[in-house]
């Protein structure tokens, strides 16, 4: 049998450095296991669209299809949208059975990333802790659900343990802001600061951070990282075993 298809899903944007990122990332996953296909589709703002890659994955034969979010938190996309997607492709192509994976979560070595983009700021300004006081604004998306603000507040206390450095949590579309990290890592000693985007890809809510306070330098956003595809393909491997059937 055939391995299903991949069919990794991001959220999609207006601004091209989102999409180009994302096809970057895709370019190692596809490079790590050359033998699965591997297609890329949006949920919203670019093509192609979830229904038309399911759509073309039914057309060319192909009978499993791994749905792989490329969304760092398990928010209303992943809960509500991407499931009425994948059930709405169900109808149309009852021979193809479609299983959605995981998101990304807080995975360790993603954290690990973020660490190393906040290591090079530090070190670009020559900052060292504790002599130069450092504190981190970790800011991310922010969502209407307030369990998924609270596993962004669990992450930035699990970067603190690991870099021993302050850390508050902020979100682009939801309180608190930014500003109200800044007040409170000053509250806390922190004389140097610098934002931690828990981004996937630059865009227009990572520049909305920096114009909030363009004083602060801002690290790189997790990008195309090679940790980042070995994710994708872990989230495959699990939704790919929960789908097989159990021998006699």
């Amino acid at each position: 049998m055939p391995a299903p298809t991949l069919v990794a899903v991001a959220h999609g944007s207006r601004d091209p450095r989102s999409a180009a990122t994302v096809a970057a990332l895709m370019d190692r996953v596809r490079a790590a296991r050359p033998e699965v296909r591997a297609r890329l589709a949006f949920l919203d703002l670019n093509a192609p669209s979830v229904g038309q890659v399911l759509d073309t994955v039914a057309a060319a034969g192909e009978t499993h299809a791994v749905v792989v979010p490329l969304l760092l938190g398990s928010a209303f996309h992943a809960r509500v949208d991407l499931p009425g997607l994948l059930a709405e492709a169900a109808v149309r192509h009852p021979r193809l059975r479609v299983t959605q994976a995981d998101v990304f979560g807080a995975d360790p070595r993603l954290i690990s990333v973020l660490h190393s983009r906040v290591r090079a700021v530090c070190a670009s300004h020559g900052w060292t802790a504790p002599r130069h006081r450092v504190g981190i604004a970790l800011a991310a998306v922010g969502s209407s659900s307030a369990a998924a603000n609270r596993n962004t507040t669990r992450l930035a206390h699990r970067f603190s343990a690991l870099t021993g450095l302050p850390t508050e949590v902020c979100f682009a579309t939801a309180a608190p802001a930014l500003t109200h990290a800044v007040t409170r890592l000053r509250a806390r000693g922190a004389e140097n600061l610098l934002v931690a985007p828990w981004f996937l890809a630059p865009g227009l809510l990572t520049d909305g951070l920096h114009d909030q306070d363009p004083s602060l330098p801002h690290a790189a956003v997790l990008g195309p990282d090679p940790a980042l595809a070995e994710v994708v393909w872990d989230r495959y491997d699990t939704a790919a075993g929960r789908a097989l059937p159990l021998s006699a």
